[in-house]
């Protein structure tokens, strides 16, 4: 099941600690690079708010001179309302050019930083072991890479700088009004608790059910994704009116949801609208009568100064309503850092290091031996897969695996390419452990041919060329021909340029087999594994690709796979694997002969089934 929409629909929320506040800030190591122009930013958003607090007070003078006010006008600003007024059309486009330079700035720390994010989590992804990913749905990872880091961009370009423009515009806010009145200051300031706890409560229950809202709708988004992932399966089963009645009741659900969350969010707009408007009314009641007092009288207030005081008042509160919404967003963003780091601090393979500067490439013969190999998967630990497993391959010979599914075959040839940390035992190639070997050169000497042929979605001279990235189309063209499968690619009219679909739908099982094979010979690898390539193709189709592999196999160490027994006649030798041990090996010869032998069962049981 994919999960990628539910993974994606509500990031992560944590709360805002010391240690985490700190552990979040270990993301901002992407940012030092461009350090210069978030400087620039910061300058200018300190820029920007400083002139959007003049704005209240000049519109205060503004008033002032038209009541013939001036006394407390100060000296280098003119007394004219024509004057003040070009003044604050001037603060106007000032404060436009730095919000405008502000947005530039931040803008390109955010595109940079978060391509800097993108491509190191990408690259960290690929370096980890293949435990990793079984202990994981491929949509939380790839909503790590979407949602999270969306996440965290748009804490870079806006709510970063939103936050931190709501903080000075509040703290500059009360400054000013207490620098007008005092007086006024605290009366207005002592209508704020309780306003911002009814704010609070309102905003967890919509958060609420909000989320609740969005996890249904999650849930029918993977109703979708099953549906078309496995949209033969449902005409097969003539399930089309089952999944849209399924799909249909996830949204069902996801309106009721949605429907409680409105009743509370359209509450909490009503309360806002009185309690805002509420609170101005009050503060001019007071303000005025403040204003009606005798100039002799110091709690007067000039008519200009109280406008002022109302336009302060109204920014200290929309920044009030906007931390809460800015602190939601933090935690979100801390939540996908720390979703973000986790796999950064992960343990990668130890694949691609830098090669000593005299030593040469790694060169491979193709002798193998397992000594004593002992194996549990990492996620299953008391469930013992392979148990004292040993044989040797001398360079060159083909040896077969045989057995009952799940005795253990696939695991012995993922293990040889080191996919898994061994239990117990050992393995060597040529000799050397193959823990002390460099894993990049180790699997650039391997070549796999899988039973079920994974395709990129790219051209099928892409994907040949996978073997050996940098080969010359005639090296495509021979490694084609020898896999059988350029007759076909000539028969499309784009040949190699033929677009081969999402995991290579656009070709029959046969073709991309047989791609996959043209890959690996390309490749040319003094080890070959093979995963019986041939268990789910027609006649026709089996013996173009069995050709296939009887070219890909001439002088190289091969291990192959063997589900259909008839193939593997002509191997150098056979290993039976049951319960994750070997219970005979031979030529086919011996084993065929052997009475009540498994292999001679097995080779039986097949003919039967024929």
């Amino acid at each position: 099941m994919n999960t990628s929409g539910q993974a994606g629909a509500d990031a992560p929320k944590v709360k805002l600690t010391k240690e985490n506040f700190k552990q979040g800030l270990r993301i901002f190591r992407f940012v030092l690079p461009y350090k210069a122009p978030f400087i620039a930013g910061l300058l200018l958003l300190l820029l920007s708010s400083i002139s959007t607090m003049i704005m209240p007070k000049m519109l205060g003078y503004l008033v002032n001179i038209a009541n013939h006010q001036t006394a407390k006008l100060p000296l280098f600003l003119p007394h004219t309302i024509t004057g003040i007024a070009a003044l604050l059309f001037g603060v106007v486009l000032v404060q436009g050019l730095f919000s405008f330079g502000r947005i530039f700035f931040f803008s390109r720390v955010s595109e940079f930083t978060v391509r800097d994010i993108r491509r190191t989590l990408y690259q960290k992804l690929v370096t980890l072991p293949i435990p990793f990913f079984e202990q994981r749905r491929v949509g939380e990872i790839t909503s790590r890479l979407t949602s999270d880091v969306a996440n965290i961009q748009d804490t870079f370009s806006l709510t970063l700088a939103e936050f931190m423009r709501q903080i000075l515009t509040l703290l500059a806010g009360v400054a000013f009004i207490m620098w007008e009145s005092w007086r006024l200051s605290l009366f207005m300031l002592a209508t704020f608790p309780p306003l911002v706890l009814l704010a609070f409560l309102f905003g967890r229950s919509i958060r609420k059910f909000s989320k609740q809202t969005q996890d249904e709708l999650a849930k029918t988004n993977v109703v979708v994704e099953e549906t078309m992932q496995g949209i033969n399966s449902v005409k097969a089963f003539t399930s089309e009116q089952h999944e849209v009645e399924r799909y249909g009741a996830g949204l069902n659900r996801t309106v009721q949801f949605a429907l409680k969350s409105s009743i509370y969010r359209g509450a909490f707009v009503s309360f806002i609208i009185v309690a805002i408007f509420g609170g101005i009314f009050l503060v001019l009641w007071r303000g005025a009568t403040y204003v009606e007092l005798p100039l002799s009288d110091p709690r007067h207030l000039d008519m200009g100064d109280l406008v002022s005081f109302i336009l302060y008042t109204m920014f200290i509160g929309a920044s009030v309503g906007g931390l809460g919404e800015m602190y939601g967003k933090i935690q979100s963003s801390l939540g996908a850092s720390e979703r973000i780091l986790e796999i950064l601090d992960e343990t990668s393979e130890p694949v691609h290091q830098p090669r000593p500067a005299g030593v040469a490439p790694l060169q491979i013969g193709g002798d193998i031996r397992y000594d004593n190999v002992q194996f549990r998967y990492p996620t299953r630990p008391d469930l013992a897969v392979l148990k004292d497993i040993s044989f040797h391959i001398k360079a060159g010979e083909k040896v077969a695996l045989v057995g009952p599914s799940g005795a253990g075959k696939s695991t012995i040839v993922q293990l040889l390419m080191h996919l898994y940390p061994l239990s117990g035992g050992s393995i060597s190639v040529d000799g050397r452990n193959i823990d002390e070997l460099d894993l990049t050169e180790l699997r650039q000497h391997i070549g796999i041919v899988p039973q079920e042929t994974m395709l990129f979605g790219g051209t099928i001279g892409e994907n040949i060329l996978y073997g050996r990235p940098g080969a010359s189309e005639a090296d495509i063209i021979d490694a084609a021909r020898r896999a059988n499968a350029w007759q076909f690619i000539q028969s499309f009219p784009e040949g190699l340029d033929t677009l081969v679909g999402e995991r290579g739908i656009k070709l029959s099982g046969g073709q991309r087999q047989r791609i996959a094979i043209a890959r690996a010979i390309l490749k040319n690898p003094a080890i070959l594994l093979l995963d019986e390539a041939t268990s789910a193709l027609d006649s026709e189709s089996e013996k173009l690709v069995q050709q296939a592999m009887d070219e890909l196999m001439q002088n190289r160490t091969s291990i192959i796979i063997a589900h259909r027994l008839s193939t593997i006649r002509k191997v150098d030798k056979i290993l039976v694997i049951d319960g994750g041990r070997i219970v005979e090996q031979g030529s086919h010869e011996e084993l065929n002969n052997a009475e009540n032998g498994l292999y001679a069962n097995l080779l039986k049981l097949q003919f039967e089934l024929t």
